[in-house]
């Protein structure tokens, strides 16, 4: 089995939030946990405080040479990976090895159930700072760095003022659900197959074109201050281009604009009918440009004291896809983050027959055709351990779901259904709700963990059995990354559950990777596709153990669970 550095695991898939000095942090490797001592720190080591919520970011340096930062051949590549709990910033030299990193979580803001915000500043106060701790992980100069890639959290929605760049609201994340009945009326007015065929997605709050329209008319004045063209709308690769051309670029990529609800992904432009129908003002859009383009240089006086190229910027599952090489139809990927998404590469053919599965588009290059790919979106399956952990407190750290479900022989039939922002593919309920079922006296701990796990993996086959069957596309093995990737209790119930082979591969942070892999090809660091496949490597593959019988006599149950949760919230 072939080993890798230890890999970075977001927090809500880890357990890491406000460590006490002399206390310990767990890591994520490829294949396991190492420990990284926190509190009284090696020599070349420092720990500091920083952030909205005081997350405690371990920062990792290099020992200087001769007195002097150590010098790094031309060619490495700095990405940005703006999550929604936090940012992580890598640094990738020329063969494509991690030799820094930074990572910080921020302040999550709930005003009511169903509703999650972000303040603005911190996303690009945090993704800074993270940016200059990779940095000086790396032991690097930013005149060693020869491109930025940015990827990001998709579909939440910020508007900032054009003249100041000042913000006007909190950006509403994608997991809100407050635009759940405007979503209803667009759907009761018959506008589904309209949408669909414009955009490929389904009417659901989960996209970002609802939102625009609610803070436009929930913001005292903003609506009229977008029509006289004094405000910009934004998914949060816009914000981040923004600051870092110092106000110069307003711009997004077509990853990211196929993602608000408001895109025409034939025609790669605006829709004018769909914003009149979503009642959004062209005004306040960004120009929209292939996932591998020259966006911008950085203002220096605004990061890092550089001019450096940003010639990347991609949604962060595309940017998985990418970064796991699926570049040939029916190749897929599910990244299990703070939710899971399943993506199939399509190629330049885009689905239209199927009815639950999101068509996107994929990672572009700038002059070559259109790729597309299938999607299902899982809302919740980290943020579901992190509840676990949080909330519950049931766990200390995400670590011990693996050595809790272990513990029992099973669930002693309860289920566990992650529906805590509701279900997305393939059943698209906003009203569904979380449903913990089949508990009695003798249900424990252990059993709960076990059955958050097989959630997470349950949702993911509904997910690619429904793209299998509305397509006819096999998908033979699906390649895993994100942080529950170095679950081997989740990996090894995921291929039997799903019949198929789970491939994981040496480095988990693959959002990221892609934004830097797309970075690095717009900068010459890498020359083609052919060279980033034989950089992904596997750390381990799971295959199927589970007799056909009792997986399917299991799927049986896990259904009739989920079917108790929908429209929940409706009353």
């Amino acid at each position: 089995m072939t080993s890798g550095p230890p890999v970075a695991v977001p927090d809500e898939l880890r357990g890491t939030a406000a460590i006490p000095e002399g206390t310990r942090s767990e890591t994520y490797g490829p294949v396991g946990v190492s420990m990284v001592a926190v509190g009284p720190l090696p020599e070349g080591q420092h720990a500091r405080r920083r952030g909205p919520v005081g997350v405690l970011r371990l920062q990792l340096r290099r020992r200087r040479v001769s007195g002097s930062t150590r010098r790094m051949a031309p060619g490495s590549v700095l990405a940005i990976d703006q999550g929604t709990t936090g940012s992580t910033a890598l640094v990738l030299d020329s063969e494509a090895r991690i030799v820094g990193r930074g990572y910080q979580e921020f302040a999550q803001h709930y005003p009511r159930p169903g509703w999650l915000e972000h303040d603005p500043t911190d996303l690009w106060e945090v993704s800074r700072g993270v940016a200059e701790a990779a940095l000086a992980a790396a032991g690097m100069r930013a005149s060693d760095l020869a491109a930025v890639g940015i990827t990001n959290q998709r579909e939440t929605v910020l508007l900032w003022e054009r003249a100041t760049g000042r913000p006007v609201a909190n950006a509403i994340v994608w997991q809100d659900r407050r635009t759940a009945r405007r979503c209803d009326d667009l759907k009761s007015r018959g506008l589904e197959r309209f949408v669909r065929d414009r955009t490929g997605l389904v009417i659901d709050p989960y996209f970002s074109g609802t939102k625009v329209a609610w803070l436009l008319d929930h913001v005292d004045g903003l609506r009229r201050r977008a029509e006289e063209g004094e405000i910009c709308f934004g998914t949060v690769d816009s914000w981040l281009l923004w600051q870092l051309s110092g106000g110069r670029v307003h711009a997004t990529d077509v990853t990211n604009a196929s993602r608000t609800m408001l895109f025409n992904i034939d025609r790669l432009e605006w829709d004018d009918e769909l914003l009149a129908e979503m009642d959004v003002p062209r005004g306040i859009l960004p120009d929209v440009h292939p996932s591998l383009h020259h966006f911008c240089d950085t203002e220096p006086g605004a990061f890092l004291g550089a001019a450096l190229p940003v010639t990347g910027m991609v949604g962060d599952q595309q940017a998985a896809l990418f970064a796991q090489a699926c570049f040939e139809p029916g190749q897929a990927k599910n990244t299990y983050g703070t939710g899971s998404f399943v993506l199939a590469h399509t190629g330049g053919r885009r689905h239209r027959e199927q009815t639950d599965m999101i068509v996107t588009v994929a990672a572009s290059v700038e002059g070559e055709p259109t790729q597309y790919a299938l999607e299902g979106a899982i809302f919740s399956t980290g943020s579901a351990v992190q509840w676990l952990r949080d909330e519950l407190g049931i766990i200390e750290s995400a670590a011990e779901t693996e050595m809790l479900a272990r513990s029992v022989p099973d669930t002693g039939d309860a289920w566990f259904v992650p529906a805590l922002a509701g279900l997305g593919s393939p059943q698209w309920d906003p009203y569904a709700r979380g449903l913990l079922i089949g508990v009695t006296r003798g249900t424990g701990r252990a059993h709960i963990a076990r059955a958050v796990l097989e959630g997470i993996a349950y949702l993911t086959r509904d997910v690619v059995e429904a793209m299998q069957r509305q397509t006819g596309m096999r998908i033979a093995e699906l390649r895993a990354d994100g942080g529950a990737s170095a679950n081997a209790f989740l990996m090894q119930y995921q291929a039997d559950v799903l019949g198929v082979a789970v491939d994981v591969p040496e480095q988990l942070e693959s959002t990221a990777l892609g934004s830097a892999f797309l970075a690095g090809l717009g900068s010459g660091v890498w020359k083609d596709r052919s060279e980033l496949a034989a950089i992904r490597r596997t750390a381990r593959r799971y295959e199927p153990t589970l007799d056909q019988e009792e997986r399917e006599a299991r799927y049986r149950r896990w259904r009739q669970a989920v079917e108790r949760c929908r429209s929940w919230a409706e009353g």
